[in-house]
Order: structure tokens, then sequence, then C-alpha cells
């Protein structure tokens, strides 16, 4: 992060970074808590999950009502602008982490206690880490403002489409063999679309904090592994 003269505006610019690093935290913690709970059928905490996203929107509107009064008093340009602009659009990725998050954990109470082919939670696992590991790696690339890493997240993507694509057919698969299970497979497709989007989030992020760092927005196409990831699956 750049200096400036005046200390008061890198106490601001020091003050976004916290809370960004502080939601995006929050953010992790209940994608974690989500996937663990759907993969343990774990109901007590899924509904900590949905509870604690009422900190997470909270911290959002904190973020930006900041950046704001930032923006007015200090009417930055260049990076300056760039950098407070971009911690509104990152808390706005977060923000959707955590509705996913939940949505997720509105799925694990509404499963209930139906049996879930061992098969298919596997594959929930897989995504559910692929998807953790890239929103953990991309805000750590952000704080450091290192391009390069952030780069890495966003080329990884297709990477994630491809998990969710196999498990999409995989369910389709199931549900075909077995039409008394289409009931409890939409809910886990749901689930793993949920978690497909906190992907595409992490990419978002991966895009801010290179146009941070070099002050240009990528021109070229997100990386996809096939269009099965385009299927629009409504949640919210």
């Amino acid at each position: 992060m750049p200096s400036h003269t005046v200390a008061s505006f890198d106490a601001d610019l020091k003050t976004l970074d916290a809370m960004i690093t502080d939601m995006g935290e929050r953010a992790r913690r209940s994608l974690a808590d989500a996937a663990e709970a759907l993969l343990e059928r774990d109901a007590r905490l899924a509904k900590q999950v949905i509870a604690a996203d009422r900190a997470i929107d909270a911290l959002q509107h904190d973020i930006e009502e900041r950046a704001v009064q930032t923006i007015a008093r200090r009417q930055p340009m260049a990076i300056d602008l760039r950098e407070v602009v971009s911690a509104m659009r990152i808390a706005s990725d977060l923000e959707r982490v955590g509705d996913l998050a939940k949505n997720v954990a509105k799925r694990v109470i509404a499963i209930g206690e139906q049996p879930s082919p061992a098969n298919l939670a596997s594959g929930l696992g897989t995504l559910a880490t692929r998807v953790g590991e890239q929103l953990g790696d991309v805000l750590v690339a952000y704080r450091n403002r290192d391009d390069a890493s952030a780069m890495k997240v966003w080329e990884a993507d297709g990477a994630v489409d491809a998990v969710f694509t196999s498990l999409f057919r995989e369910l389709l698969t199931y549900m075909m063999e077995d039409p008394r299970s289409i009931g409890f497979c939409t809910h886990l497709l749901f689930c793993a679309k949920n978690l497909e989007r906190v992907g595409d989030h992490a990419t978002n992020i991966a895009e801010t904090a290179h146009f941070v760092v070099t002050g240009e927005m990528l021109a070229a196409e997100r990386p996809k592994a096939d269009d099965s990831s385009a299927i629009d699956l409504n949640s919210r």
C-alpha cells in the first residue's frame, strides 16, 4: 500500500484493509462451517452459519460507509482511488460468499437426516475444499498486493468448474437411476452450485486485486472447463 503525506489518509486505507481482512476471515469460516455441516449433517452448526451471516452483512455496510466517507474527505485519484473503490468491490463479493454459505446451511437443515451416498459426499467435500483454498489464496494475494498470486487463482477457475461439472453429472445420473432420490439430490445440486459460485467470487476478487496493482482490468475471458458450469440455479 502506498504511503501518503497525509497520515490520516494512510490510516483510512489501513482501516479499510483491516476491515476487509476481518470480513474475509468471517466469510471463509462460514464457508468452511457450512461445508462441514453439509458433510456431517450437523444442523446445529448450520444454524450457527445462518446466524453468523448478519455480522458479515454488517461489515459490508461498514466498509462501504467508510469508503464513501474516505472518498468524500480525501478526493483520492489514481491508485488511491483504486484502493478505496476496490475495497467496496471486494466487500460485495465477500458478502455474497457469506450468503452462499448461508444457502448451503439452509439446505443442510432442509435435507435433515436423509441418507447420502458416500461418493456424492466425497465430491461435495472436494469442491468445498477447492473453493475454500481459492478464497483463502486470493485474500492473501490481495492483502499482499501480489498480482502473480491473484492471477494463479484466476487461472484456476476452470479446475473448480471441472469438479462441479463432474459432481453435477453424478447427481443427474443418480436421479435418473433412482427417481426417489430426486428431491434429496436437488438439494445437493443447489449446494454444489452455491459452492461453485464461491469460486466465481474468488475469481472476481482476483480481478480486483489485479486492478489495484496494475490499474488495468483483465481483458481476457475467464478460463472455463466446460459450459455445464453456466447452468443457472437460482437458490437465493
